[in-house]
Order: C-alpha cells, then structure tokens, then sequence
C-alpha cells in the first residue's frame, strides 16, 4: 500500500493554513464577545457603599462611571418608576463615555405595564428620555416588564400588541412572569412586531415562567432575579387601621390561584404597603454550579441574536455585580478587573480576578 509522505513545503502549509484558521476563530470569538454585555440593574443602592463603591467616595464620583469600567451594560431601572429626565439622560451618557462599548438598556415605565390606561402625555414623557439615550446611541433595549398578574387572555394580548405598536421606533424586548405566555403564538407575536423575548430565572412558584433560551428579535435578554422563594411574592398589610398582615403565604396563594401578588417591585395593591422590606428579594448570591446552567442558555441565545445582554437583578449588598462579574468570566474565559471594594465581602472573586488586592489585608481574605 502505498504512503503519503509529507514534505517539509506540505507541513509548512499546513502550518500556514492553522495559523489562518486559528485568527478566524479568533476574530468570531471576538466578535461574539464584542456582542454580549453583561451587567447590573441599577446602581444607586445605599447599600452598595463601601461594598460595590468605595466609602468614602472620592470627589468627583459617580456610580454609573465606576461600573462602566467593569461592565458594558447597566439596566435603568428608574425608568420603571418615573419617566427619565432628558438632562439625566445626556449626564449619564457623558458619565459612561470612557467605556466606548457601553449601553444602557432601559425599563419602560410601569404606568404601561401596570395601569390599563396610560395617557398620550405618559407617552411623550416616557419618550424625552429615550430619545437622548437613542440619539447618542446608547440605547441597547426598553424592557417591557408586566408582572405576574400578567396572564395571557384576549385582552392582554391585545394589550400587548398597543404597546408594541406604540413604542416600535425603539428596541423592545418582553419580559413575562406568568407561564401561559411561554407558548408558539407569543412568539410568534414577538417576531412580528420585531420584539425580543425575556429569558428570567426567578423562583418557580405555581405557574411562575420557568428558565428558557428564547430569541425572538436581534436582541437577546437574560435577567437573574434570584431564588428567594421565601420572599417572592409579597404579603401585604393595609397601609391603615393596624390591621395584621395576611395570615396565608403568598406561595399558597399564588399556588391556589383566587389572586395574584406583585412581586415588591411591581406596585402592590393600591392602599396597602409591603410587610416585607423589598431587599430581601434580591438578597441571593447565585453559586457556580448554578450559573452554569445559565452561561450555557446565553452561549445558545448568543448563537442566534446579533445582540445578547444578561442583567443581574439580585442586587443587595451588590450580589448581582459578583454573579455578573463570574458569567463574564466563565462566557469569555478571561480573568475580569474587579472592584476593590468588593474583595473582602466576596472573597471568590480573586478567583477571577485580573489584578491581586491592591493592599495587604490585616487578616486571610478567605
């Protein structure tokens, strides 16, 4: 049987051609990291100082110019609350400016989401803000959160396509948290009007919308919630009278069905006020083995949108920033620049870290 013998031009070849593939598969990989922005929600938590920011804060400090040296994304979450300023707009698109690839990503107002008849005013205030963000091309996507009241009917479908029709001229994406939307019709309403699809992790509680990789636009969104089951859905208590707060879980009754509650971010009940302080829904610090699972639904979402963001929402004592700060590590495999406030609370990170501790600490950060 005759052999192939290989010359020294052949393997020099060869050479030439791996070299050739390994820059190409280089480039895509550059590009694909160049097309995924992971971050926070939000920065002005009180609680953040001297954990997420350093305490004091230097003259001149802003949150959102410290995380854009870490981050290529944070979601707005005042937006969601009241309409953005166009003068706050135009500041915090100058206070992101050192990190060219940074975009912000934005909460639609909840008087759209969660009152049934917004005005025609509600809709021009809403867009000032927007408007500045997209002008200066700083707006990665307008999250469209409805709560989990939210269930798919006639009326909410049709609802839903007002909104999408009203605010189509900016980059939407959905987010649910009931699970009768999770079927083909919704997405294919989604990919008509040009929408993105909301894959969430939170605590799956009756018909709670469970982990997805669904990509239904040119954007693709991830947001981590956390798992606190015990604090998820809010009981409530009477903001007056002194009445006791409801003697049944929220879990049973979510279960059960005969009502719905907000989670304590969503505007409970009109009159009542929540029994449970709003942080301790965000007081949950995913571990690896659970953010492994979800790298792997972002790798899949990449795949197919031009664009990919994951929000963090687990935001107390800055948990969200070290979870964000991992799945950049484990999706890019690179070691990340890590905040020097938060070394010693969150120990792990010098796992990960590109740089040691800038100083000795006094006692094992372990």
């Amino acid at each position: 049987m005759a052999r192939h013998h290989t010359s020294a031009k052949d393997g020099q070849l060869s050479d030439s051609r791996r070299d050739a593939r390994n820059d190409v598969y280089s480039e895509l990989r550059t590009a694909l990291n160049r097309d995924l922005r992971i971050g926070p929600a939000g920065w002005a938590y009180k609680d953040w100082s001297g954990v997420v920011y350093p305490a004091p804060r230097p003259k001149g400090f802003h949150e959102a110019t410290h995380l854009a040296q870490f981050f290529d994304t944070i979601e707005i979450n005042t937006s969601f609350y009241r309409p953005l300023r166009v003068a706050q707009a135009e500041q915090w698109v100058e206070r992101v400016a050192a990190n060219p690839r940074f975009l912000f990503t934005a909460k639609l107002w909840q008087r759209f989401t969660h009152d049934p008849a917004p005005g025609v005013g509600d809709e021009r205030e809403v867009r000032l803000g927007f408007d500045v963000l997209m002008g200066e091309g700083k707006l990665g996507a307008v999250l469209v959160q409805f709560p989990f009241a939210f269930h798919r009917t006639k009326e909410a479908v049709a609802r839903l396509v007002g909104l999408l029709r009203r605010f189509a001229q900016y980059p939407l994406v959905v987010e649910f948290r009931h699970a009768s939307w999770k079927v083909a019709e919704t997405f294919a309403l989604l990919r008509e009007h040009h929408a993105g699809f909301c894959n969430i992790d939170q605590p799956i509680i009756g018909r709670s919308l469970e982990p997805s990789a669904e990509v239904t636009s040119e954007i693709g969104y991830v947001r981590l919630h956390g798992r606190r089951y015990d604090t998820w859905f809010a009981n409530t208590k009477p903001r007056t009278g002194g009445s006791e707060a409801r003697n049944s879980s929220a879990a049973g009754d979510a279960r059960s069905g005969p009502r719905d509650f907000f989670p304590m971010n969503e505007s409970p009940v009109a009159g009542e006020v929540a029994a449970i302080p709003a942080f301790e829904r965000y007081n949950y610090l995913y571990s690896t083995e659970e953010l492994l699972p979800w790298a792997e639904r972002v790798q899949t979402v990449r795949a197919t949108a031009k664009s990919t963001y994951v929000v963090t929402n687990n935001h107390y004592l800055g948990k969200g920033v070290v979870n964000a700060l991992q799945l950049i590590s484990i999706l890019k495999g690179i070691k990340v620049a890590v905040p020097e406030a938060l070394r010693q609370p969150y120990p792990e990170l010098n796992d990960i870290a590109a740089e040691p501790p800038a100083a000795p600490t006094l006692f094992p950060m372990g």
